[in-house]
């Protein structure tokens, strides 16, 4: 999500809601999620009253991924180790879910650094549509803060899902753009490991493989990361396994003003990063939008694409 976005959603939590610091004393005691208190009573608890920062925005019916920064008054990004999650149908409503985020780390050491380095990463168990209310409260600190965000869940979204055939996209190699790695990547130094394949040609030699839809040079949220180093990364802690790895920048021409490139819309994707995990099939068997960490992605490859070879 790009920082316009992020404010305008920080803006509009604010003002839904009210702003600024808790005194009440309202604490949450009892055995149900929440303790019995009303989302907003979670909010407006003794410590800053903040709005998420959301790292993701598509979201379908099942267990939703929701990666979240949360940042204190100060502007302090926060990276307690896990963050209490609450969700509601509303804000005068009382949570039906209470579960925990965990820190994520998504900077990479030697590799481009984002503003944060951490992110919180949560799954939520909702079953259908609709507009949900969550608060997120990191754990263990000295000084407590409450985010207040949406998760917004739909039918279906336009991106291809787990299950769906990937689209046999001819997307850019070393070989294909004559050597010129500047052509095709706007990562520095280039990330070459990761421009040797194309999906097209790793589909028809029916070899796993994953595909990051992401552009390291003009990814400007706080929120995106470094998601090809990380994927470069993960490459390198599998080397020898039977699995590629494929970056595929997002603008035509590697500039925004063109708008994305035919690889993005043959997927349908209208926001990045996007990474996939693709089966020797030809069918996603994962997929992240937004950051990943290391070790989810690790941890996806091996077990949806590794452990049945």
């Amino acid at each position: 999500m790009r920082p316009a976005a992020a404010l305008t959603v920080l803006s509009c939590l604010l003002l839904a809601a009210g702003c600024g610091g808790s005194d009440d004393g309202a604490t949450a005691t009892s055995t149900e999620p929440g303790g019995g208190m009303t989302l907003e009573e979670l909010w407006r608890a003794p410590g800053d009253d903040v709005a998420v920062i959301p790292g993701t925005e598509n979201h379908e019916p099942g267990d939703v991924r929701v990666s979240f920064l949360v940042v204190d008054s100060k502007g302090r990004v926060v990276t307690l180790p896990t963050a209490k999650v609450f969700v509601a149908n509303s804000l005068d409503a009382q949570p039906f879910l209470e579960t925990q985020g965990k820190l994520e780390r998504i900077g990479v050491p030697g590799g481009d650094q984002a503003d944060a380095t951490h992110i919180y990463v949560a799954h939520l168990k909702l079953r259908r549509p609709g507009k949900f209310w969550m608060v997120a409260e990191p754990e263990g600190g000295s000084e407590k803060v409450q985010a207040l965000g949406n998760v917004v869940v739909v039918k279906q979204d336009s991106p291809p899902d787990v299950g769906d055939r990937a689209f046999a996209s001819d997307t850019p190699t070393l070989a294909s753009a004559d050597g010129d790695a500047a052509a095709i990547t706007t990562r520095t130094p280039p990330d070459e490991s990761l421009l040797q394949y194309s999906v097209a040609d790793s589909l028809k030699a029916r070899v796993p493989f994953v595909v990051t839809f992401a552009t390291p040079k003009f990814c400007s949220s706080r929120t995106c990361g470094p998601v090809v180093d990380v994927e470069e990364e993960v490459q390198h802690r599998l080397e020898g396994e039977k699995v590629r790895f494929i970056h595929v920048e997002v603008y035509e021409d590697n500039d925004p003003a063109n708008g994305f490139n035919q690889w993005m819309q043959e997927w349908k994707l209208q926001t990045e990063p996007w990474t996939f995990l693709v089966d020797a099939k030809g069918r996603i068997a994962e997929r992240f939008e937004g950051t990943v960490s290391v070790n989810e992605l690790e941890t996806a490859v091996r077990e949806k694409l590794l452990a049945s070879q």
